[in-house]
């Protein structure tokens, strides 16, 4: 019996890895026509491509389908699809793996669209460093697109909205068709020499033939090489285009383009007005402050100043004198009043106080008479009351305490 005899599981893996494996079956474009179109509600679609010889299944899962498929899958369209080929196991069946779908017509378009976009990537005219800043107050705006259709009068229109006074220059150029590529690079340097603030370069949306004038290597090469900031404002915002690329700004339609260059006046108005109160109270501060640090040196000056001083020094001396004053008619209030105690205390000692409540002085021959010792009958006395003198002849004598 045959050892090699492996399970079902295996074989299937072994496949699949044989197709992971394969470098053409990675990554591969397969044109058909579409049939049994399935929009799954997990978002996933699946159809199979078919043509003359044989039909494939395919799959194109939710996460693939935002950036790789434009327009609505409907059966019997003629696609041509990118992607991989896997096997799916459950059912051992081979099925592409689609990562982008384009119509037939537009297949060829869509290749050569990558190569020049890979080409001009690798030229650096996508690099950040070399994308100029728009600016912020625009006052010409210049404007290639057609002269008749949605693009200008929507840019008209917002314009209008947001500040009339921002002046529009119109270069009229074909946007489809044949001569369109050109139309647009003679536009484009014409108002690049002319001297406008910013330019925008659009038109409305359409299908990847509509635009194509906007995939042009010489209008790309334009839009890089042009002195004026230029902002693309090419179909929807699905689409993007080289010319998104490489301009300096993508906006994703002509009406946001409009909305992107021209200010607003009445935010612009506010903002003055807010500046204007916002400075008028910094120079109010500002004053204020400067005519404090004034008054604080005009201080300084002045202490500084002789006269100040001696007006100073002056005052000093002023204030002296007059608490010398105060202290001197303090101590002499105080002086006097011990002596009017002194006095009272004077008057109590004093004989001429004792005359006056009528008690006598007495004297016998110029000498006090202090005792009955001092005096014998016969003595003449001088008795000094309080009104004056009496002279008197002793008689009698007593002697004995009173």
């Amino acid at each position: 019996m045959n050892k090699n005899i492996y399970s079902v599981e295996y074989i299937i893996t072994y496949i699949k890895n044989m197709f992971s494996q394969d470098f053409m079956l990675r990554s591969v474009y397969v044109r058909g026509e579409v049939s049994n179109v399935t929009y799954h509600p997990s978002g996933h679609i699946y159809f199979t491509m078919k043509d003359k010889a044989g039909t494939l299944g395919c799959v194109m899962y939710a996460g693939k389908k935002a950036t790789g498929l434009k327009f609505t899958l409907k059966e019997g369209q003629q696609i041509i699809c990118f992607g991989s080929i896997s096997i799916y196991g459950p059912r051992s069946q081979y099925q592409m793996l689609a990562s982008n779908i384009v119509l037939d017509g537009e297949g060829q378009l869509y290749e050569k669209y990558e190569k020049l976009k890979s080409e001009l990537e690798e030229r650096g005219m996508f690099a950040p460093e070399y994308k100029q800043p728009i600016p912020k107050y625009a006052k010409k705006i210049g404007i290639v697109t057609a002269s008749t259709g949605a693009a200008i009068q929507d840019i008209i229109n917002i314009t209008k909205r947001r500040n009339p006074y921002v002046q529009l220059y119109l270069f009229p150029a074909i946007v489809q068709g044949d001569g369109a590529a050109p139309s647009i690079v003679k536009a484009i340097r014409a108002l690049d020499d002319y001297g406008v603030d910013v330019m925008i370069v659009g038109r409305g949306g359409g299908s990847i033939e509509d635009l194509w004038a906007f995939n042009e290597e010489i209008v790309a090469e334009a839009i890089f090489n042009a002195k004026t900031p230029i902002v693309s404002a090419v179909g929807h915002e699905t689409d993007t285009t080289i010319a998104d690329y490489v301009a300096d700004l993508r906006a994703p339609t002509p009406s946001a383009a409009a909305e992107l260059t021209v200010f607003s006046y009445a935010d612009f108005s506010k903002k003055l007005e807010d500046t204007e109160r916002t400075i008028r109270s910094r120079m109010t501060n500002r004053i204020a402050s400067e005519r404090l640090k004034l008054d604080r040196a005009k201080l300084m000056v002045d202490k500084l100043n002789p006269v100040y001083e001696l007006n100073n020094k002056r005052l000093r001396l002023i204030r002296t004198d007059e608490r010398l004053r105060e202290l001197m008619t303090h101590i002499l209030n105080s002086k006097k009043h011990e002596y009017e105690l002194l006095i009272e205390q004077m008057k109590a000692l004093s004989p001429l106080e004792k005359l006056s409540k009528g008690y006598a002085y007495v004297r016998n021959n110029g000498k006090s008479v202090k005792t009955v010792a001092d005096v014998k009958s016969g003595d003449e006395l001088s008795l000094f009351l309080k009104d004056g003198e009496v002279t008197t002849v002793v008689t009698n004598i007593k002697a004995g305490e009173l």
